[in-house]
């Protein structure tokens, strides 16, 4: 190959490739700004309940009780106040980390990472089930070992810790992360059945659709543009009623369109990962798409399968 054919195959294969517009990048830049700042807020909030609550002497009460012997003792004990704040503290610490997690994993829609870089793909998109480990299990263990508390306070407190724990790592999870190679699968979808990357949305829903005519977009405002511009406005999946809505606008549709839709459905889910889909079986069917978008991913799909 000259260096001036494997230039053009190399320029084809990147602008098959999808990547986040300008505004996606600004827009994830700001969630994760704010999330990081929620995090650090649930961490300040769990280092202020053990300094100024578990770990502060000068707030205990005494407590006198009488032993077996009947003699009279005092002891110290965790006050009533303090042992309500500490709850407190511990939902809003939650609170914090929870919103700062969703916010995470919003800016990793508009912004997602590779799955071509295993370690920066998981860090990024599961980030937020580790926060809540350091912000809460300081504080549990120190919970359940402080012999100021009375046993049933230790046990609320804890039990309490423990639950908005789980609960925060639960929701930090991100179990089908967005990823370059999904907007990439359905960029290349988009184009192989309309022969450009052009998609319409509207303003309720998350999905965009290949015409911008179809009942799921009737009396809104419909915005039409690339697939990155959908992603940009928050609309992250291509919609899977491909067939019905290439038959609204009159546009050909494949011969193994099921096929297509399939592997779509598998790559959206997370079941699958390659984004080279099924090509488009054009054989008999009228008006079949054309133009430069096409024959410039054409060229890419071609590369990347002599490649393999």
């Amino acid at each position: 190959m000259t260096s001036s054919g494997k230039d053009a195959t190399e320029s084809s294969a990147s602008d098959s490739t999808w990547k986040a517009s300008a505004e996606s990048k600004s827009k994830a830049k700001k969630l994760r700004l704010y999330a990081v700042a929620l995090w650090v807020l649930g961490i300040a909030i769990e280092i202020g309940a053990i300094f100024g609550l578990l770990l502060n002497k000068s707030i205990l009460t005494e407590k006198a009780t009488v032993n077996a012997k009947g003699e009279l003792i005092t002891d110290n004990a965790f006050p009533t106040w303090a042992f309500v704040l500490l709850i407190v503290l511990l939902v809003l610490d939650g609170i914090a980390v929870v919103i700062g997690s969703m916010m995470w994993k919003k800016a990793n829609q508009f912004d997602p990472a590779s799955e071509k870089e295993p370690f920066r793909f998981f860090i990024q998109n599961q980030l937020g089930a580790f926060i809540p480990i350091i912000a809460f299990l300081p504080i549990i263990v120190l919970i359940f070992l402080n012999k100021d508390m009375g046993k049933t306070q230790k046990g609320v407190a804890g039990a309490v810790g423990v639950v908005v724990a789980l609960a925060a790592v639960a929701l930090g999870i991100d179990f089908n992360p967005a990823s370059v190679e999904k907007y990439t699968a359905e960029k290349q979808a988009v184009i192989q059945l309309l022969g450009e990357d052009q998609v319409y949305w509207a303003g309720g829903g998350e999905v965009y659709h290949v015409c911008g005519t179809v009942s799921d977009l009737s009396g809104s405002n419909v915005t039409s543009g690339t697939t990155a511009k959908a992603v940009e406005e928050g609309k992250p999946r291509l919609t899977l009623k491909l067939g019905s809505e290439l038959e609204k606008c009159g546009r050909a549709v494949p011969n193994n369109l099921d096929e297509i839709v399939a592997a779509i459905r598998a790559v959206q889910s997370g079941e699958a990962t390659e984004q080279v889909l099924p090509s488009p079986d054009w054989t008999g069917v009228e008006n079949a798409p054309t133009g430069g978008d096409l024959d410039s991913l054409k060229d890419a799909l071609d590369e990347v399968k002599d490649a393999a």
